[in-house]
């Protein structure tokens, strides 16, 4: 048998699982389910005393004279949009795995009524078949987020798939290097770093890197300078391709304005031209540009640097060599 200073913690447990408003619950429910859970005789008066000490606690709790129906929590930390915007997010996220996608979501929809969670649950039924499998994504990122907190240099493993599909250690030595900046690209996280031996910035897939140790050298301190560079080559390299970044002219169809400002951002630089056309110039490496033109080869022109564009029309005709 639970004691009687339980009450408002069981009793805001309630309000938090099983009300919202369209699922409201009179005084008479609200006892049943009190005296069920806690194995006490609650009166009401004791159950009107112990709505107000929540309230006072600074949780808005509607009641009879608000809806003439009964009790339900009006406020919770997100509002149900965010919580079903947030777990639709995870399980698209190919990066986060099944298991981990499960528990992220659980921890969220916790938060919202029974009713409500079963919605996402309804709503949300077909499995993400593009998820990774057994990654460290989280203990990966708790590791980097330490080691850049303690300004230390970190060792790590990089992964990648093999013939088999398997992850395997792109070379038997770790990797040494000091982490600087976490970002998201491509819908996939990075680690951005510096190295003492090779001048300017690097970036490593985390969902990629293991065996990550939090090493005693410190890291050198970077300048302002630098700081503002490590943004510029986050933003700049399309698509995470390694390689210096340079201007590109991108002769678009106008059907894929939408894709290329999802992609660039509402920054992107547009340039007048024929109708049903635009010019794009953006800042990206060679790979990247050569990527996006394969990617909308239909609606997509490289018109600058002449280098580039030769890259890419040597690709279509070996491409259309091989399947003739």
């Amino acid at each position: 048998m639970a004691e009687k200073k339980h009450i408002s913690f069981a009793l805001l447990q309630i309000l938090q699982e099983e009300s919202d408003e369209n699922n409201i619950l009179s005084a008479g429910e609200l006892l049943e389910k009190l005296n069920k859970r806690l194995d006490l005789s609650i009166e009401r008066r004791t159950l009107y005393s112990n709505i107000d000490i929540l309230r006072q606690a600074g949780y808005e709790i509607s009641d009879y004279n608000e809806n003439k129906k009964g009790y339900y929590l009006k406020q919770r930390q997100f509002e149900k949009g965010e919580i079903l915007l947030l777990c639709n997010a995870i399980h698209a996220s190919h990066f986060i795995d099944h298991e981990q996608s499960e528990i992220l979501i659980r921890k969220l929809l916790n938060t919202l009524s029974r009713e409500e969670r079963k919605e996402f649950r309804d709503t949300v039924y077909m499995p993400n078949q593009l998820k990774t499998d057994g990654n460290l994504l989280f203990s990966n990122i708790e590791s980097i987020s330490a080691a850049i907190h303690q300004g230390k240099k970190i060792s790590f493993t990089y992964m990648r798939y093999n013939a088999n599909k398997k992850l395997v250690p792109r070379r038997k030595e770790p990797y040494i290097a000091e982490p600087r900046y976490i970002v998201y690209n491509d819908s996939r996280p990075y680690l951005i770093t510096t190295s003492e031996r090779h001048p300017g910035f690097t970036h490593w897939r985390i969902d990629k890197m293991a065996n990550i140790v939090c090493l005693d050298e410190p890291v050198r301190r970077l300048k302002k300078t630098e700081e503002t560079e490590a943004y510029r080559y986050a933003s700049n390299k399309l698509f995470m391709f390694a390689g210096e970044t340079e201007w590109v002219s991108l002769r678009c169809e106008e059907r894929i304005m939408d894709q290329m400002i999802d992609i660039f951002g509402p920054k992107l630089r547009i340039l007048p031209d024929a109708p049903g056309y635009f010019t794009a110039r953006v800042q990206t490496t060679e790979n990247g540009a050569l990527f996006l033109g394969q990617q909308f080869a239909d609606a997509i022109e490289i018109a600058d640097p002449v280098s580039i564009r030769q890259k890419l029309e040597q690709t279509f005709r070996k491409r259309l060599h091989e399947d003739s």
